[in-house]
């Protein structure tokens, strides 16, 4: 047990959780939070409370963000718009097939370390981006580096909205990609439409896979469509199941009308009729 404080980058960025330590950051203060570059500014967005779990492996606070390190981040803000405009630009004299995505840009420590800027991009294949980097290097003066971004990756880095109406799980809370099949589609009963199924990236929605286990948990258990069952309304045949409800639908022999019924209830009853309603033997063939 202990407390945690969670900050982003960016507004409506990825959060990330630390400990506040001995600080009290409340919501909109700009915090410094540890990186292997050095401090950079960020802002609270979830003020330091308790919480339940063991917080002994979560980075700390480095500190609530003075004048100084505001002008820093302001002139770090500044640089990255720049290299930005540069890389479009000389992308496009070029004539190179890629995006710009994101650019990170380190400033000059005064200890050695120099600027530095890291461009990700996207592009449909391989690109020599050679003479492209010396160009970028003379215009912004550091040291360049361009590194390639899968779709996902891209997604992740620019954010966005799902089809769901919110924010995208890459971009929000997810840490590793975990590979989703179209198998997972179908055990939830989703059309099989690229357009339907597909998240931003253009690849199989990440929630397809952290929601494919309660389906099958449901299938596991639940009677099968088809199936004849008892409930609590009486006896009738299973006409659908509504997983995240943890329900079947059961149309009953009284009166044709259709019940919808937890799974407990259902797959209890359903043993029940097995026992009462047990076939008889069947008679050997003379």
């Amino acid at each position: 047990m202990g407390m945690l404080c969670a900050v982003s980058f960016q507004r409506y960025g990825r959060l990330y959780y630390l400990d506040p330590g001995d600080l009290s950051p409340q919501v909109g203060d700009k915090v410094l939070v540890p990186t292997d570059d050095g401090p950079e500014v960020a802002e609270c967005v979830w003020a330091a409370q308790w919480v339940t779990d063991d917080t002994a492996g979560f980075p700390r606070l480095a500190g609530i963000a003075q004048e100084e390190d505001l002008r820093r981040d302001e002139e770090l803000r500044r640089r990255k718009a720049e290299a930005k405009v540069a890389a479009k630009r000389l992308i496009r004299e070029h004539g190179l097939p890629m995006k710009v995505v994101a650019v990170d840009h380190v400033l000059g420590n005064g200890e050695g370390g120099g600027e530095r800027s890291t461009i990700y991009f996207t592009a449909p294949h391989r690109v020599d981006f050679r003479s492209l980097v010396r160009d970028l290097g003379a215009t912004l003066h550091c040291r360049v580096e361009l590194r390639q971004l899968s779709a996902r990756d891209s997604a992740r880095v620019q954010g966005g909205i799902g089809s769901c109406g919110r924010d995208l799980c890459c971009a929000t809370f997810l840490n590793d990609f975990e590979p989703v099949t179209i198998r997972m589609a179908k055990d939830q009963d989703l059309p099989l439409n690229p357009l339907r199924i597909s998240g931003a990236c253009g690849r199989l929605m990440c929630c397809l896979k952290y929601e494919h286990p309660l389906y099958a948990n449901f299938a596991e258990s639940a009677p099968a469509i088809g199936a004849r069952v008892t409930t609590p309304e009486g006896e009738g045949r299973v006409v659908g199941h509504s997983v995240p409800r943890d329900a079947v639908t059961v149309r009953l022999d009284a009166d044709g009308s259709r019940s919808r019924c937890s799974r407990a209830d259902v797959c209890g009853s359903r043993r029940a009729y097995d026992q009462t309603h047990t076939p008889p033997p069947a008679t050997p063939a003379r």
